[in-house]
């Protein structure tokens, strides 16, 4: 697969990531008025999960997997989940906290500062080719 088409994939699947991460934070902060920075944490997680699995059945469905699901999941949930959580935090923080940005606004906006870093993050080191996928084939002659 191409970077493009993958990046494509990353991007369709983190859309419907986006989807669910803001609709969990606005059912946490506007109807259980639960403060913005637990509903963050609530709504990162779920989109972290939820992308995970998209991503290993669609977006690096090409890429074989020796490690199994679990250790997979942890590697992404510890990586890309704390990226997201981390710069979902410290944007969060700065835009509804100090400048008090609407908090679905300020949420796509820390979505948007983590997407290149997930991206990397994911391609080049969760779903990363096993090391012996890169070995040339041994010469004939």
């Amino acid at each position: 697969m191409t970077s493009q088409a993958r990046w494509i994939r990353f991007a369709m699947v983190g859309a419907l990531g986006v989807v669910l991460q803001l609709a969990v934070v606005e059912g946490l902060t506007g109807h259980w008025q639960v403060d913005y920075r637990w509903a963050t944490v609530v709504g990162v997680l779920s989109a972290v999960a939820h992308n995970f699995a998209w991503h290993r059945r669609w977006t690096w469905r090409d890429r074989p997997d020796s490690r199994g699901t679990v250790v997979t999941f942890l590697a992404f949930a510890g990586g890309n989940g704390l990226v997201s959580l981390a710069g979902n935090l410290l944007v969060m923080r700065a835009l509804v906290g100090s400048l008090h940005t609407p908090i679905l606004a300020a949420n796509i906006v820390a979505i948007a500062t983590c997407a290149a870093a997930n991206y990397l993050l994911a391609d080049k080191a969760i779903f990363r080719m096993p090391p012996h996928a890169f070995r040339s084939p041994p010469n004939p002659l």
